[in-house]
């Protein structure tokens, strides 16, 4: 009867509270077009059932056509709460694990960003006769999984698969899985939700900027714990203070009052003039620092580094003593670094206040890490790039002052242009959120996160669950939020040097200009996959003005190859012509460094200076210094990025070549795909902004 009230044809379907996957036991039954098809699958459904599967009913609905489906679905995340997830739907949701997640509530942009952003997102446009998906009604549903979510905390996760998209673009849920967990144990972030994503406004900072100014520009350093034993932290942190040649005053204390480096130490803090300190640096064991934190007080320093392990991450002592360690730096006013960290580097103070190499050359990229290597690692990109670093801290244990808080400090100081950062674990998923919200919303934010090969799927009944790991809601957040997410470090620091070193691009067309056709092939390659950027179209008045350059079997194309046919005065020109062509966005120069190479070889030849090498080698050479100069140029005056890509930059980076783009103030890339890669990052922070400002 209920067949017939519905019309055929209908589904048929075994229900129960403990029933999850029905499709894979074959509990579906489709396209039953009259009573006896559905008697007769009721009766082979009612058969199947198991012992475990406790009560069960029948369910007839009604049967919807179409070929195109999606997922629909919230699951509660460990540490950034309800989090919404869009995918490929049906059976294969798992299989194709081709979906997206975003954290509630969403943006104005959010759901298209998500649809777009999916392999099969033209499935859901106009396709093989079907109309394109009501992407509003879609917005419907979505609107109501968030309000079931905000009403009902109890709710762990909500599948609605599939969601059936018809050949009219309508798209209809026709199936849903509502999995419920302890009532009010779910996330301890939920709560805070609810005035997010405008979260820049949310941020409370646990530090004042007095003490914050006391880390990274103070006006002395002392080293507690100095030791004249040079594999000793007392005695390295001392060292590269002096050696990066701080200009504040230094002190050191040592019980023995014995002279380290020349500095004259005294026996404790508390022997220590009054207000003319604001960094501690302890280097002493974790039994000793609460009083030093204590002597640090009377004496006015605002801030203390701590290098001692033994804290949180030893065993339940060190935890305990870790606590106190908080509770006290709050009770005194003292900002407390680490513990377990490696330092803190400020180059606008001349400040390297670390217990490891390297210092890097100055400049407007600031770091702030959950891994003192990678600090490190970024440091030394930064002196094998020229491209410089402002201010850098290895958080360690992040006991009172956590990477949130440094970001966000990093995105209101003067001396900072783009932020950097590595990401391993998340503690406090809201606040994480609102610091790179309030951050990145007034600088660029590069991060790289660890455990992205991490499932992070939890056991759940629903694929949603299974669909929405760690890593992939921390991507859905960076994209929500506009943050650079970039894979591994050298990635991220090609981003970070262009952000700090060049224009962003007002628009996605792109110029390649190449000295051979191999390398503009591959870095358009690149481009495409990335899908972010597109090779500029070229315009008749650009193409007649290359055509006047450029031999007749140049490539008349984009990537704009000159076939060798480059004379002293050639690349300059093209350059020019591109760089200030209304049609292109940005430029990606690709071959410099070729005459300087082998300028290198004929100084090294063994006949070099005579047969005339010398007057060669020093053309050449000039002239990769003139590309350089041009680039550099061109980008400040018409403002638009003017990259510029060799191998040599790491395989001979002292070559006239990347030496010259380094005296530009830019950065010489290793290869066009990792330019091009940078670029794409920078244009979709800049646009994303610049949609942001346009909703505002």
């Amino acid at each position: 009867r209920a067949a017939e009230a519905i019309g055929f044809p209908v589904v048929a379907k075994l229900i129960g509270e403990r029933l999850a996957h029905k499709s894979e036991r074959g509990l579906v039954r489709l396209n039953l077009r009259d009573a006896a098809a559905v008697r007769q699958a009721c009766e082979l459904l009612l058969a199947q059932r198991r012992n475990e599967d406790g009560d069960v009913r029948l369910l007839i609905a009604e049967q919807i056509a179409g070929s195109r489906e999606l997922i629909v679905g919230m699951v509660r995340d460990p540490q950034f709460g309800a989090t919404l997830l869009i995918g490929a739907g049906g059976v294969t949701a798992e299989v194709l694990a081709d979906s997206q997640a975003r954290p509630l509530p969403l943006g104005a942009n959010d759901l298209d960003n998500m649809l777009d952003s999916l392999a099969v997102a033209n499935v859901f446009g106009e396709f093989r006769g079907q109309r394109a998906m009501d992407r509003a009604t879609l917005a419907k549903t979505v609107q109501a999984v968030a309000r079931l979510a905000e009403a009902r905390p109890d709710i762990a996760s909500i599948d609605l698969n599939p969601v059936i998209v018809t050949t009219r673009g309508e798209p209809i849920a026709v199936d849903a899985l509502v999995e419920l967990g302890e009532s009010g144990a779910t996330s301890r972030n939920v709560a805070a939700q609810t005035d997010l994503p405008s979260a820049a406004h949310h941020f409370t900072p646990r530090h004042s900027d007095t003490n914050m100014r006391s880390l990274f520009d103070p006006r002395g350093v002392v080293v507690v714990g100095a030791s004249t034993h040079p594999g000793k932290f007392g005695f390295v942190a001392l060292h590269n203070l002096l050696a990066a040649k701080y200009g504040g005053r230094i002190a050191a204390t040592n019980l023995s009052r014995e002279t380290v480096l020349g500095v004259q130490c005294v026996a404790t803090v508390d022997d220590l003039p009054d207000g003319e300190f604001d960094l501690a640096v302890l280097c002493t064991p974790a039994a000793a620092n609460e009083e030093v934190l204590r002597a640090c007080a009377r004496r006015g320093i605002g801030a203390a580094f701590i290098t001692s392990a033994g804290y949180g991450e030893a065993d339940e002592a060190g935890q305990a003593a870790q606590a106190r360690l908080v509770a006290l730096g709050a009770e005194l006013g003292i900002l407390i670094a680490g513990p377990n960290g490696q330092g803190v580097v400020s180059t606008p103070s001349a400040l390297c206040a670390q217990i490891v190499a390297p210092y890097p050359p100055r400049g407007a990229i600031s770091i702030a890490s959950q891994s003192g290597n990678f600090v490190s690692s970024f440091m030394n990109l930064a002196r094998a790039s020229g491209v410089g670093v402002a201010r850098a801290v290895s958080a360690g244990n992040a006991a009172a002052t956590d990477v949130a808080d440094y970001l966000e400090w990093f995105s209101r100081d003067d001396a900072t242009r783009v932020m950097l950062s590595y990401i391993e674990s998340v503690v406090d998923g809201v606040r994480l959120r609102r610091a790179l919200a309030a951050a990145n919303a007034r600088k660029p934010l590069v991060v790289v996160k660890g455990g992205a090969t991490e499932s992070g799927a939890r056991a759940a009944a629903s694929h949603t669950g299974a669909l929405a790991s760690n890593d992939r809601v921390f991507d859905g957040l960076c994209r929500q939020l506009g943050v650079v997410r970039a894979t591994d470090i050298d990635e991220a620091f090609d981003a970070a040097a262009l952000f700090a070193t060049s224009p962003l691009p007002r628009g996605k067309n792109t110029a390649i200009l190449t000295t051979a056709g191999g390398w503009g092939v591959v870095t358009s390659d690149a481009l495409a996959r990335d899908g972010v950027l597109q090779l500029a179209t070229l315009s008749t008045a650009t193409m007649t003005a290359l055509d006047a350059l450029l031999p007749a079997r140049w490539s008349r194309n984009n990537p704009v190859d000159c076939a060798g046919g480059e004379t002293r005065d050639t690349i300059p020109a093209v350059l020019e012509i591109l760089a200030t062509a209304p049609e292109v966005d940005s430029v990606v120069y690709l071959g410099i460094g070729i005459q300087s190479n082998q300028a290198r070889l004929m100084r090294e030849g063994g006949f070099y200076p005579d047969h005339g090498l010398a007057r060669i080698v020093e053309y050449h050479e000039r002239q990769d210094r003139r590309f350089a100069e041009a680039a550099g140029e061109l980008a400040a005056r018409t403002q638009k990025p003017i990259l510029v890509a060799t191998e040599l930059a790491v395989t001979e980076a002292e070559n006239v070549a990347p030496s010259a783009v380094r005296g530009q103030g830019a950065m010489c890339y290793a290869s066009g795909p990792r330019a091009v890669r940078a670029l794409a990052h920078a244009y979709r922070w800049s646009h994303h902004h610049e949609v942001i400002k346009g909703q505002r």
